[in-house]
Order: C-alpha cells, then structure tokens, then sequence
C-alpha cells in the first residue's frame, strides 16, 4: 500500500484532476468520482438509490473554491451569501420565481446552464450536509440552506 492511498477505501483511487490540480477519489468499479474521502469501500454494486437535485450555489470567500462563471474573484463573506440566498428563498417560497430559473442566473456553480439541475445521484457522490439534505427532501421540495465547503445551497429534489 503507497502512502498517498493509506486511508482510500479499498475500490477507490486517489486522483488529482487535471483542471483543477484538487483532490478527487474514484471507485475503480462504477468509474464515479467525488471529492470527498470516502468513508465506506467501494463495490459493484453501490446503494442504488438515486435523486435528481437542482441546487442554487452562492458562493463566498471561505469556500473551497471562491470563484465561478459568474466571478474569477468571490469577496463577500458567509454572512453576505447567507442574506442573498435567503433572499432568494423568499422569492421562490413566494412564488415569483423557480429555483432553477434563478438558479441560471445567479448560482456559482457550472449547472446553473442547466437551471441549476445535477442530474441523478447517489449516496457517496456529494458532500455529506448536501447528500444527506438531498435524500431527506420529498419530490418537489425545497431544502433550507445548506452549508458544505462549496458554499451555502437552496436544493431542490426533482425525482
């Protein structure tokens, strides 16, 4: 066992991504990444349930990566990101506007081009505060905001 793989779960490979030179662990069998450590070896056959989520990202200075399409340098602070999702919320609990509507707009993530949408996932893929808001949501419901080391996220579970 090399060193860099000490605490990879067996099924999993460490790997570094070419675009971003971060950290990122594959499972040899399904070919799925994540950048999280895994917590559990990796197999066949993993959990499969799966959601689909759209998500509104607000980034901020103190996230992993503090830029995006939107901005090479994010400077507000996590209080400036907390007041404009919250600001967001309102909008969409209202009923002027759809998180993926807003979401093509303003989100700091590159699935705003798709209103925000992430596709389907399952458990292992996500940071562990957005997996574990994702799969508590019911079709069609909005989570409160949720904070991982991206930034804070609105996520909407669509299947």
């Amino acid at each position: 066992m090399s060193d860099n793989q000490e605490n990879v779960p067996e099924g999993w490979e460490k790997r570094t991504s070419r675009s971003t030179g971060m950290t990122y662990y594959l499972n040899i069998y399904t070919k799925e990444s994540q950048w999280d450590l895994p917590t559990k070896p990796a197999s066949p056959e993993q959990d499969t349930a799966e959601v689909q989520c759209a998500h509104l990202l607000v980034k901020h200075k103190g996230s992993r990566r503090p830029s995006s399409w939107r901005e090479d340098n994010i400077t507000r602070n996590k209080s400036e990101a907390l007041g404009i999702l919250e600001g967001y919320r309102k909008q969409i609990q209202s009923g002027e506007v759809t998180l993926p509507e807003l979401a093509q707009q303003y989100s700091d993530c590159s699935s705003a081009k798709r209103g925000g949408d992430l596709g389907m996932f399952k458990r292992g893929m996500m940071q562990k505060p957005f997996e574990e808001a994702a799969f508590a949501l019911k079709v069609g419901e909005m989570s409160d905001i949720v904070d991982t080391d991206s930034g804070l996220h609105l996520i909407l579970r669509l299947k």
